[in-house]
């Protein structure tokens, strides 16, 4: 365990006997730290429930493509928190050093003085730290969770703001309903800044925004309305008032991603990059990666323990919608190259696990469920089986991943499997330290 860790230790002995989102712990905070949050570079802000990041890494790439320097907050980690926090650089960010981290956090624990906070505002604050004091052309500023009230929302202006798909997630703290969630994430949208509102599943989340954008004096720009992308003739076209743009597809896989690319395209237009040459765009499309959505895994340790000729793929997904997207993926996937389908599949007790398995009805062959050893809140194999049985799948469970692909690795196959590992970003965390891929 390294400073860092022992830090965010302490910080957890720090929090509120009632959880609620609100910004007053956070801005006592920045105020006795000189308010660093009002010392940004310009800032991109996004919100929503699947996509956003893989919006931000779209947005990332093709403004390093262009030289800039990149600022990035993002949540949750997968196997360090140093992946949260990105700092621009000439060349390309890097993520956060041991020794910087560590003086930013000491510096927001005696700032704080031991009162009560959370440790997501702890942390926000000591990013604001370091992205203040490290110049750069712009900042990309991820919602935690919601949105009027998460802790990114201090800031008081922005280029533009985002909202990505919005789904079933996080009610206990959003609402027990699409249209409540969707007003809270809209709640980042600020007076005469473009609001960029993504292609949305639900049409009554996509009522709720739109209004809310009008409510806030917000310049909206929703998906299908003042801009559309789209995929033809093995292109990604993307298209708006102001031209249309033929790019390369989207080198992360899924037509989901195609949405995710138009929507970072159209953000960066309306925040005042429209005039970055063609080939930033080019590349930034083409080159973005974005850890554990959808990601083939060709090399690493986990990599030796599959069949010969298989394909080994590993997605946070974790929520309805996400199943959603992650099963038409595996369609079109299909389509291509027929082969079996088989999932490892571990998930926390908070997430709709059974809305998230009956995507798969029909398209896998068979569901593994195993434990997520690092989460109390995980649930356990027989249940997530149970669920997956309820949905019309063959299941069985299994006492860990790595056992799990010794399983499969075990029969005979006429044709190489395809292995999906899913459910839930932290077994993604763990998969990816088993496979000595980290993420940088």
């Amino acid at each position: 365990m390294n400073a860092s860790d022992l830090l965010m230790e302490r910080f957890l002995a720090l929090h509120p006997k009632l959880i609620d989102l609100s910004l007053g712990r956070l801005t006592r905070l920045l105020d006795a730290l000189g308010n660093p949050h009002r010392q940004l570079p310009p800032v991109i802000h996004a919100a929503g429930t699947n996509g956003k990041g893989s919006t931000v890494a779209f947005m990332r790439s093709i403004l390093e493509a262009a030289d800039l320097k990149v600022h990035v907050y993002t949540s949750p980690h997968l196997v360090r928190f140093h992946e949260r926090i990105r700092l621009g650089a000439t060349g390309g960010g890097k993520l956060v050093s041991e020794a910087l981290l560590v003086d930013a956090f000491e510096r927001c624990e005696a700032a704080n003085n031991g009162d009560a906070i959370t440790v997501f505002e702890m942390t926000t604050a000591a990013a604001f730290l370091l992205f203040s004091e490290n110049p750069a052309d712009v900042l990309l500023l991820e919602v935690g969770l919601g949105g009027e009230f998460d802790a990114t929302n201090v800031i008081d202006t922005a280029l533009a703001t985002i909202v990505t798909p919005v789904s079933m997630d996080h009610s206990e703290y959003l609402g027990d309903t699409l249209e409540l969630i969707a007003k809270a994430k809209a709640g980042i949208f600020k007076r005469g800044v473009p609001a960029i509102i993504a292609q949305q599943e639900h049409p009554e989340a996509e009522a709720v925004l739109e209004r809310q954008a009008f409510k806030a004096g917000a310049t909206l720009i929703a998906s299908g309305q003042q801009y559309q992308a789209y995929e033809e003739d093995s292109r990604l076209i993307y298209q708006d008032e102001a031209g249309l743009l033929d790019l390369p597809l989207p080198r992360l896989p899924g037509k989901h991603q195609q949405s995710n690319a138009g929507t970072a395209i159209a953000a960066l237009r309306a925040a005042g990059f429209a005039s970055l040459p063609i080939s930033a765009f080019e590349q930034g499309i083409a080159n973005a990666s974005w850890p554990a959505r959808l990601q083939n895994l060709r090399h690493g340790t986990l990599t030796q323990s599959i069949p010969e000729g298989a394909e080994l793929w590993l997605d946070g997904g974790h929520n309805p919608d996400g199943g959603k997207v992650l099963a038409a993926a595996m369609r079109d996937f299909q389509k291509r190259l027929p082969r079996p389908l088989i999932m490892i599949v571990g998930m926390l007790a908070t997430k709709d696990s059974s809305a998230f398995l009956q995507a798969f009805s029909g398209v896998a062959e068979e569901v593994i469920a195993v434990p997520i050893p690092s989460q109390k809140m995980a649930r356990s194999p027989e249940a997530v089986a149970a669920m997956a049985e309820a949905a019309g799948l063959n299941a069985q469970i299994s006492d860990s991943f790595i056992t799990a692909l010794h399983l499969i690795t075990g029969r005979s196959w006429h044709v190489p499997p395809r292995i999906l590992m899913t459910g839930s970003l932290y077994l993604a965390g763990e998969i990816l330290a088993a496979n000595e891929t980290w993420p940088d």
